[in-house]
């Protein structure tokens, strides 16, 4: 549409991409779910990706994210509330989590490709709004943690499971679904929870299920709005750390002594409160064994972490999308972008990237599904799932940065979707554990646990389908496996990046189409690593056809 001002003439200027099915053009997904014969989750993804990609739906997160929270620590009468109010649009994505049922699903049956809906659920939804899925992967990484504890659980089993969105600000007994947060971080310690200061006093018998007073603080609180968090905090008997639900009203009616003292000031996923609260004789129930607190809060950081790296396989999909429906309308240089070989290379490195992204997050999200004795699973568990969130979360980091280079000056305002990309992009990496501690959680899961080495790198071999570039990094990963452990911790980011990479790797050749799979085994591991997006010899690469596949021209 072209628009007349008294100086000059509005033309070749094109907005982000809205009004699209997220899931009907998303080959990747649609694929994985077809060949699973699966119908009962394409046919919710199918509505999800109508319903998340309208432009209605575009708007809500615009409005989610420029009315921020707003924290209202006290009454008009000085009586002390911590209430956090959000902008209807928030709410409007939290009621649609709990409607689709991607938090329950993987806990209400033994319906097979449950953990992949919720995966592919998850992609979806993070494109365009991700700090709801904050309290969406707090809430499902409790479940199992819950059902542990069988008082618990008759109490909230239903709450949790249900579809129903319940945003009053009531004690558990009176709601009708719950969420549940996190409470970890204090100021001394960051990711060091064994640092942590905050003290937890029987109010009676100690021991498993019993009620417990906390006093102390946390740094990094999230989200405060939730009904229960899970809080770490040493017990004073023993000194040793626990895990301890801690419930925003307590059982009998009463507001909980969980004092709100301030929301955190964002770079980036400013729809979602993060707080820093204090405990003042705040009551909890001890989860799990005194001395176990720190085993049983990382049970939930397993789960959440998988939701870091599909939220990044979002962002990563939503940006080379919106990169690729934008060049193709855009005209410089007397061409289209879309036509210009140095953009095509671009375009063809996000469109690489995402496919294996998505790839990555699905087998993970199947490891998540298999049982607990499955040392296939366990593998993938154990050393797959950090080296994945260091890897697919740095990777949608550079990639939002070079997507916003795409849209030139347009995308680096805040009209758009694409600034918010970058802004979302680094909470997945620091959250859950930053860079250096995924690394040094596949160490000691190499360390803790090395029959599962061999276990991945001979799955991984089979996988590689004789690929010979695949097949000599298996073997050059595994000779850094065999390191000396007092050179392995200074080498875990080597270790890790070439982990993920090679995953990847094999996951695009046993699941992609050849075109696909052989140029990004060709670019990732046949040529140097480039340091930016877009670097790398094409002369064999199929620009037009990955980026068909990618996104379709015709929708």
């Amino acid at each position: 549409m072209e628009t007349s001002w008294a100086t000059h003439s509005v033309s070749n200027q094109y907005t982000e991409l809205a009004d699209y099915n997220l899931f009907s053009t998303d080959l990747v997904l649609k694929e994985y779910f077809e060949q699973k014969n699966a119908q009962w989750a394409t046919d919710i993804l199918q509505q999800t990706g109508h319903d998340i990609g309208t432009a209605w739906a575009y708007h809500q997160a615009t409005l989610a994210n420029k009315h921020t929270p707003v924290l209202h620590t006290f009454d008009n009468r000085g009586n002390r509330r911590d209430v956090v109010e959000f902008h209807p649009a928030w709410h409007w994505f939290m009621k649609y989590a709990k409607n689709s049922g991607m938090i329950s699903a993987p806990f209400e049956s033994e319906q097979p490709h449950r953990w992949a809906f919720f995966g592919a659920s998850f992609m979806l939804m993070s494109q365009v709004e991700d700090g709801s899925m904050c309290p969406t992967t707090m809430t499902q990484g409790a479940i199992p943690l819950i059902a542990r504890e069988s008082e618990l659980w008759q109490l909230l089993k239903d709450k949790l499971l249900s579809h129903e969105y319940d945003e009053r600000d009531l004690p558990i007994a009176d709601k009708k679904s719950v969420w549940i947060g996190m409470g970890m971080t204090e100021k001394q310690g960051g990711s060091d929870v064994r640092a942590n200061q905050t003290i937890a006093t029987p109010v009676g018998k100690s021991g498993r299920g019993q009620a417990y007073l906390l006093k102390g603080h946390k740094w990094f609180f999230s989200a405060p709005m939730c009904d229960a968090h899970l809080v770490v905090a040493r017990t004073s008997d023993t000194d040793a750390l626990g895990c301890f639900f801690v419930p925003r009203w307590k059982f009998d009616g009463t507001k909980n002594a969980v004092q709100v003292q301030r929301l955190k000031d964002k770079v980036g996923n400013k729809s979602n409160s993060s707080s820093e609260v204090e405990f003042q004789d705040a009551w909890g129930i001890l989860m799990g064994e005194e001395g176990r607190g720190i085993p049983t809060i990382i049970e939930m950081a397993n789960y959440t972490r998988l939701a870091c790296v599909l939220g990044s396989a979002g962002i990563i999909r939503q940006a080379t999308v919106q990169a690729i429906a934008y060049t193709r309308q855009r005209t410089a240089f007397g061409e289209k972008l879309y036509q210009q070989p140095l953009m095509r290379n671009v375009l063809v490195d996000f469109a690489l990237e995402s496919e294996a992204a998505q790839h990555l997050g699905l087998r993970l999200s199947e490891a998540f599904e298999a049982d607990e004795n499955d040392l296939s699973a366990k593998a993938w568990k154990r050393l797959v799932t950090p080296a994945a969130k260091y890897w697919t979360c740095k990777r949608a980091e550079s990639l939002t940065a070079e997507a916003m280079e795409v849209f030139g000056g347009n995308g680096y305002v805040d009209d758009g979707i694409m600034a918010r990309l970058f802004r979302e992009a680094p909470v997945n990496s620091i959250w859950e554990g930053s860079g250096n501690v995924m690394c040094l959680d596949v160490l000691r899961a190499v360390h803790k646990e090395p029959a599962l080495v061999k276990v991945l790198l001979g799955e991984l071999s089979q996988m590689a389908g004789g690929e010979a570039q695949i097949l000599k990094a298996i073997a050059a990963l595994g000779q850094l496996f065999a390191a000396e452990p007092a050179l392995l911790e200074a080498r875990a980011r080597l270790l890790t990046e070439k982990l993920a990479l090679i995953v990847q790797a094999c996951l695009m050749k046993q699941r992609a189409p050849e075109l696909m799979s052989a140029a990004f085994i060709d670019i990732r591991l046949g040529q140097p690593l480039a340091a930016n997006y877009g670097a790398f010899i094409s002369d064999n690469i199929h620009h037009e056809s990955i980026l068909e596949r990618s996104f379709p021209s015709v929708f």
